[in-house]
């Protein structure tokens, strides 16, 4: 018999993926009612009762949003009047007014937004963004003694200010006047501005709560454009930015965040902006990668490069993976004046130019994602993986990364671990500056401020964070950080989670499937993509393409007819071979290639087939039984080897095949000593575990 210790087993490839399978509960009897109310289908009900839609009324407000009755942003504001007053006094006077933005998508369409429409309203106003090199996120004395020294009169902060108590003191201090615009959650002490524009400050009831910077920016134009009377010309090209801006920062898409990007995504292919125009040109329009395949974008790294198929609108996605991730690069690596002058020009010379900046930087930042990512996983493997389950966070910290990148290393950290991620590099021998991504369970914003005495600044929110402290806290900040991850995070929180809306099987996957879908459009955060799953399929062919992505085609056989789809698995080249037979978890996804379209699945999830995780986890008692495959006879049973449970499968010249649960390679052989691996994943050696399996199932019914 096969005795060689599990140790010993060849480990060439990575488990399956380690995830938390979340199925929601299926309500079909609801569904159907709904359906029949509201006219839609009921896979549609059962996946708007998922996200909290459960009567017509709901449903109703949620497919049309332009139905719903907004307040005005003067009664949920409270401090939107004295700022419209103080610009409008502004303008008047020509006071030089100078707003400080912020480097990311969300910061830098801020700032093009208000500098177009402060403009247009005949505003003499500039811009200035700190270094994200040399100064980090947010407003700073340096930026304020320099306005100050040119004149400016009203400063005007965008998606950053909040927690800035001491520049804003010093503005006020030389007689500036201050209005922050900002989204970031709120600091125990907030800054003396004349007026603070917040979501976080608002009524949780308001449908304004979750706008992002550019969302309270557009609020603040629209209004100031309103009250002056002149609207005409300024709100598409603002809605333009809000939308890009909104989908790039990962904002809700729900309340007035749905409606204005369900309505920006119809008016983004034919924006008079010229910027706009350049960045699906380039971004958009040329399909790169193998076969269309995408590069890594920064919104969850997948998708397919492909052509923009349907002009008169666009999705989120297109936006998430395509035109987001090359404004983000710059911000990230580059200067982000690039970005402001392909917002804010109207020569679409200009703009192409600056777009192809946006390319270019956007293709060095892949790379260089992509490095740091390979070294942080090799330094976790040696030094932290053995302890996860114990601190359950993980704090990276190394010199010479980028620290305009590590934020999306982070969230691939995330990923792949499953556990809330702190990532550092060195400024410099005594500073540190990082970035953190969390999990549903962990709130990142509140683990900073239980550490602020060890930190210089610091931000951020439930998901995200930004943070620097000197290199001499580092030890007490790792000490603290496993401290606050454990009064929070128990063991099962530590596994990657996956919301599966419902179970599909393949012969249902079709183009009227995939339409019924857009019913839900625009999808993204607090309204995700539709996740379906389907059990036990086979992997028919698989292989590598691209920069570690799996290409396969998967099958299921029902009522005797074999129906076959092709996926794809994004930058899940540490899992390949995937086991013959799997439950496969995905997101439906439109194909162009050569002219065909075809509906793909792109694998978010996989696992053993539940039956066999059943087995492995409580294999009946150690007895066998005797099949049959190919015309051959078999024996095989369940067996323990260490702590683990293993099958083994002997034929009748003697030979024994030894697979343990998740392994890819089995060992085949007489005994341990000379047995030789194999890959299971092989047809030869799936029919024979398959039916060892229905064997074993059999044998355990009729005990």
């Amino acid at each position: 018999m096969l005795e060689r210790p599990v140790s010993e087993l060849s480990k060439p490839h990575r488990r399956l993926p380690d995830q938390r399978w979340q199925i929601y509960p299926q309500k079909p009897e609801l569904a159907q009612n709904l359906a029949a109310l509201t006219t839609i289908s009921p896979i549609v009900s059962q996946l708007l009762i998922n996200r909290g839609m459960e009567t017509p009324e709901q449903v109703q407000a949620f497919l049309n949003p332009e139905s719903l009755v907004l307040p005005s942003p003067l009664e949920d504001f409270p401090d939107l009047a004295i700022s419209l007053e103080l610009l409008q006094n502004a303008i008047a006077s020509q006071t030089k007014i100078a707003i400080c933005g912020d480097y990311d998508a969300d910061g830098m369409t801020s700032t093009a937004l208000l500098l177009r429409s402060l403009r247009t309203l005949g505003a003499q106003v500039d811009y200035a963004i700190p270094s994200r090199m040399h100064e980090g996120y947010g407003i700073n004395k340096r930026i304020v003694e320099e306005f100050h020294s040119e004149g400016v009169g009203l400063i005007l902060t965008v998606d950053n200010g909040i927690s800035a108590f001491e520049p804003v003191t010093r503005a006020r201090e030389l007689g500036l006047s201050v209005i922050i615009t900002d989204h970031h959650d709120i600091p125990q002490k907030l800054p003396p501005a004349n007026a603070i524009l917040n979501p976080k400050l608002i009524a949780e009831s308001s449908p304004y709560r979750g706008v992002a910077g550019v969302g309270v920016a557009y609020i603040l134009a629209v209004s100031l454009a309103q009250q002056l009377g002149e609207t005409k010309g300024l709100i598409q090209p603002m809605l333009a930015l809000f939308t890009l801006g909104t989908i790039a920062d990962l904002a809700p898409l729900t309340g007035v965040n749905r409606r204005w990007v369900k309505r920006g995504l119809q008016h983004l292919p034919k924006s008079n902006l010229a910027g706009v125009q350049a960045l699906i040109q380039v971004g958009g329009v040329q399909a790169r990668g193998d076969e269309g395949a995408r590069g890594a974008g920064e919104q969850g790294s997948r998708g397919a490069e492909k052509k923009i198929a349907n002009p008169k609108s666009l999705k989120p996605e297109d936006i998430g993976f395509r035109l987001g991730p090359r404004i983000n690069a710059i911000g990230r690596i580059g200067n982000p004046q690039t970005v402001i002058e392909l917002l804010t020009t109207d020569d679409m010379g200009v703009a192409l130019e600056r777009a192809m900046q946006c390319e270019q930087v956007n293709a060095s930042r892949q790379e260089m994602c992509q490095q740091i990512e390979q070294e942080a996983i090799a330094y976790v493997e040696t030094e932290f993986v053995a302890s996860l389950q114990q601190d359950r966070v993980l704090i990276v910290v190394q010199p010479n990364w980028h620290h305009g990148v590590i934020g999306i290393v982070a969230s691939r950290l995330v990923e792949r671990y499953g556990v809330p991620v702190f990532i550092g590099t060195y400024e410099d021998e005594g500073h540190i500056r990082g970035s953190a991504r969390s999990i549903p369970e962990f709130h990142v914003f509140e683990a900073l401020e239980y550490c602020h005495d060890l930190l210089g600044k610091f931000g951020g929110h439930k998901a995200a964070g930004g943070f620097s402290l000197p290199a001499e806290n580092l030890k007490m900040l790792r000490s603290r950080l496993i401290d606050f991850a454990n009064q929070c995070l128990e063991p099962q929180h530590l596994k990657p989670l996956l919301k599966i809306d419902a179970e599909v099987n393949l012969n249902h996957i079709n183009q009227q499937l995939y339409q019924q879908l857009n019913a839900l459009h625009p999808c993204g955060m607090d309204n995700p993509d539709p996740v379906f799953w389907t059990p036990n399929v086979q992997v028919v062919e698989q292989k590598i393409v691209g920069k570690g992505h799996i290409k396969l085609t998967i099958a299921q056989t029902i009522d005797n007819q074999e129906y076959r789809i092709k996926a794809i698995a994004w930058r899940w080249g540490d899992y390949f071979r995937l086991p013959p037979r799997v439950d496969v978890a995905y997101k439906l996804r439109e194909n162009y290639f050569n002219g065909n379209t075809s509906i793909e699945l792109e694998l978010i999830g996989v696992r053993l087939p539940i039956e066999i995780q059943q087995f492995f986890a409580s294999p009946p008692i150690q007895s066998s039984t005797t099949f049959e495959c190919n015309q051959r006879q078999y024996t095989c049973g369940f067996y323990k080897n260490g702590i683990k449970a293993e099958l083994r499968i002997r034929n009748s010249e003697g030979k024994v095949l030894a697979i343990q649960p998740g392994h890819i390679i089995g060992l085949l052989g007489t005994n341990r000593q000379n047995a030789k691996e194999v890959d299971i994943s092989q047809p030869q050696y799936d029919s024979i575990i398959q039916a060892a399996l229905q064997a074993l199932s059999v044998l355990s019914a009729e005990l």
